[in-house]
């Protein structure tokens, strides 16, 4: 179902229909915001490429997120490298670090798999806290400005967001381009039943290998965006927290479907930023864990899963 909606005009509408939104959101709520919610849908994308194609839940995705995030800004910060090389290296670092716990994790299913990846992610979050110098520790590190971007100021809200918004539309193209390319088929097949994937020579775990390292590497460029946005790494980035709030997007978007991910980010963040200025401010995550319970409840299957399946049994009957 989602392949196919991602091949058809109607997938090309959704898709238009979400840039149109995305051009426009600067103008409809705080720039700084805006950049965290194209930010976290990048990631809330990267992540559904693991979990809705090959199944594999993962709860350490802050690893890259806000590994990546810390590289950058301690590279800008301390190092003062150029904007661009500070960038490719810390996607770079999510790559390398993507590729060796994918490598260990892999192998294993279910809720093991979940297990190592938290648990590495947690290893992380120790480092960053024990190595202050470096990361600033419990007050993180901060930047005291953008930079430049091929000569191109960045300093301004607005245009720093329009700068994301590029970056975080070509990554999403690429997820849509993995799981149309043969190479996507294979992931559905194994979703479907990795046994007959196997049988018939397919071998599954580089293909699990290829997808850990790929969404690793764009949640670390995602991270990498919010942090530079922001001027700030800070612990809550590499904290599970992290971790779970992605899962929760997801989940609250719809598992599989690529674009719901990207709705059930900009949901989740804009509840969570307008929640927290009301007189219900201090209860916010009693309030977002309950529109999310709510929202599980409701749409087994998230907001565009939903709609898609709905739409699917009227055309249909």
């Amino acid at each position: 179902m989602t392949t196919a909606l991602l091949g058809t005009r109607r997938g090309a509408l959704v898709a238009i229909a979400l840039l149109i939104a995305f051009v426009a959101l600067p103008k409809l709520v705080y720039p700084v915001l805006a950049i965290d919610i194209v930010a976290y849908a990048l990631f809330a994308v990267a992540f559904d490429l693991l979990l809705g194609f090959t199944g594999l839940l993962s709860f350490g995705h802050a690893l890259f997120w806000g590994g990546a995030g810390y590289v950058a800004t301690i590279l800008l910060a301390k190092a003062h490298v150029p904007l661009p090389v500070a960038v490719l290296a810390a996607v770079a670092y999510a790559a390398v670090l993507a590729l060796v716990v994918g490598t260990i994790a892999i192998r294993r299913q279910g809720i093991y798999f979940a297990m190592i990846t938290l648990a590495l992610a947690q290893l992380q979050y120790f480092f960053v806290y024990q190595l202050g110098f470096w990361t600033g520790g419990e007050n993180g590190i901060q930047l005291n400005g953008r930079g430049t971007l091929f000569g191109l100021p960045l300093e301004n809200d607005i245009a720093f967001y329009y700068a994301v918004l590029v970056i975080a539309a070509l990554g999403t193209a690429v997820v849509v381009r993995v799981v149309r390319s043969p190479f996507g088929a294979v992931l559905h097949a194994m979703r479907e039943n990795e046994q007959r994937a196997v049988a018939l020579g397919f071998r599954v775990d580089r293909y699990k290998l290829v997808t850990f390292v790929l969404s690793g590497t764009l949640a670390g460029l995602a991270g990498v965006l919010f942090a530079i946005g922001n001027r700030l790494s800070g612990l809550d980035g590499v904290d599970w927290h992290t971790s779970g709030k992605v899962v929760m997007m997801t989940l609250l978007g719809g598992i599989g479907t690529v674009f719901g991910p990207i709705v059930g980010a900009g949901l989740f963040e804009s509840l969570d930023f307008f929640v927290s200025k009301t007189a219900i401010g201090d209860k916010t995550n009693i309030v977002m864990g309950t529109i999310f319970a709510l929202c599980v409840l409701l749409f087994r299957r998230g907001i565009v899963g939903e709609l898609l399946a709905t739409r699917s049994k009227g055309t249909k009957s």
